[in-house]
């Protein structure tokens, strides 16, 4: 049933998580990240979807579009689903504040 939905679907996701994520930590500075608990864990989950809607979507779109870092987007969902105590949320801060917006910009231009 998951695998039903298409790139487009995949895509739509993408940006939704990254608009959750700028809203979340909208105005925040990594210190008060870093000590919100529950923006970090809701940061962390959207990053996982973020992950498997890029892990879920076509060879083909992948291919086609391979200035985006499909791997490390994908690989950095397997991280955080499977190193979960282990987050660097440092790492996290420098990914939502420097490669985030980019990615969208990335995605509009697709969807």
């Amino acid at each position: 049933m998951k695998n039903d939905l298409g790139d487009e679907a995949r895509l739509l996701h993408i940006l939704d998580c990254i608009e959750e994520i700028s809203i979340a930590t909208n105005g925040l500075s990594q210190d008060e990240f870093e000590q919100n608990h529950i923006v970090r864990i809701a940061v962390v989950k959207w990053l996982e979807i973020i992950g498997e809607a890029a892990n879920h979507l076509s060879n083909e779109m992948k291919n086609a579009n391979s200035h985006i870092e499909w791997r490390y987007i994908i690989g950095l969902r397997n991280i955080v689903v499977h190193e979960y105590f282990g987050i660097n949320f440092s790492t996290i801060w420098h990914i939502v504040k420097e490669q985030i917006q980019p990615l969208k910009e990335s995605i509009k231009k697709l969807y």
